[in-house]
């Protein structure tokens, strides 16, 4: 089970294959919506989602752990961004290009957000190091699936590795 954690014991504790299609309909999400450096670095921490690279059920982050900037602005920023990824996500953005059917995203992204929502950035803890720092962010793209790339830390994309 890989486990994404929220406030006060929430969770979304998700298979293998869970875990893929959230990463999956995440990514499409955040490719089209990622403009700030702070979005390019939560591009970068789905990336390390990828359970092709990274290993079966080791996957996983809490909100807590999360960089939420230096001030209640940038937290209140980056807290948009991901309610924004979750909404799009949530409208079936490009879903139309995945190989599969998503029959559970909706309600892993509804779980999520609801997560998200009561989440309170000021609460996260000091020092985790979870969030991809700067240099680390998701710039580049896949030119074949038009989503960002594992970059610098490999080479393919989420749905590239789902090829080999």
């Amino acid at each position: 089970m890989n486990e994404f954690l929220g406030p006060d014991g929430r969770h979304l504790s998700l298979t293998n294959g869970g875990t893929a299609v959230f990463v999956d309909v995440l990514t499409l999400a955040v490719s089209e919506l990622a403009r700030e450096p702070w979005d390019f670095r939560f591009a970068a921490l789905l990336t390390l989602q990828n359970q092709n690279v990274m290993g079966r059920g080791v996957v996983g982050f809490a909100l807590e752990e999360l960089d939420w900037g230096e001030s209640p602005q940038e937290a209140a920023a980056a807290k948009g961004f991901l309610l924004r990824i979750l909404d799009l996500a949530l409208a079936h953005h490009r879903w139309d290009e995945l190989t599969y059917e998503p029959p559970r995203a909706e309600g892993y992204l509804r779980t999520y957000r609801a997560m998200l929502e009561a989440f309170d950035p000021a609460t996260a803890k000091a020092g985790e190091e979870v969030l991809p720092g700067p240099q680390e962010a998701a710039r580049a793209s896949c030119v074949r699936h038009r989503v960002l790339n594992g970059l610098p830390f490999w080479e393919e994309c989420v749905f590239c590795t789902d090829e080999v």
